[in-house]
């Protein structure tokens, strides 16, 4: 009897640790964000008043707005912005065909804002894996269209 009471007290512990690490696993887990994905957005002329021009303003598709506040995992070229390494963008491309040198459009780019304990000094275009919470901007001139909060290299 004490010999089959200890095998499903074993029994139960192996079951309990399975979920454990079956859960874990997937509550933990971020989505592959592809290129592709964020290709899937169109674009219309909309002027803003305060700084009296126009910008294309995004709308985006089902692909990236499911995506929305959910942590997702990406590969790009990193693009310091500054001198003082503190801005960032990850590219579809290299820096020589990215988006500020006009052979693709700004769904190609994302902005990324890292985690100030996990900068360091990077290359132009090295091309690196960030993990963060991937966040939509249809209206905020003052920055990209897809930002990556709290994003680290993975």
């Amino acid at each position: 009897m004490l010999l089959k009471s200890l095998c499903s007290l074993r029994c139960s512990k192996a079951v309990i640790l399975f979920f454990a690490l079956l859960f874990s696993t997937t509550a933990f887990a971020q989505t592959k964000l592809t290129w592709d994905i964020l290709s899937d957005v169109e674009y219309e002329s909309k002027y803003f008043e305060e700084y009296g021009t126009s910008y294309l303003a995004p709308t985006f598709g089902e692909k990236p707005t499911a995506l929305n506040g959910k942590k997702v995992v990406v590969t790009g070229y990193l693009i310091p912005l500054d001198a003082a390494n503190e801005a960032f963008i990850l590219s579809k491309n290299p820096y020589a065909s990215c988006y500020f040198c006009g052979n693709a459009g700004p769904e190609t780019i994302v902005e990324l804002w890292i985690k100030p304990k996990k900068i360091r000094r990077y290359q132009m275009d090295e091309r690196l894996t960030f993990k963060g919470k991937l966040y939509l901007n249809e209206s905020d001139v003052n920055h990209f269209n897809y930002i990556l909060r709290g994003a680290e290299e993975y």
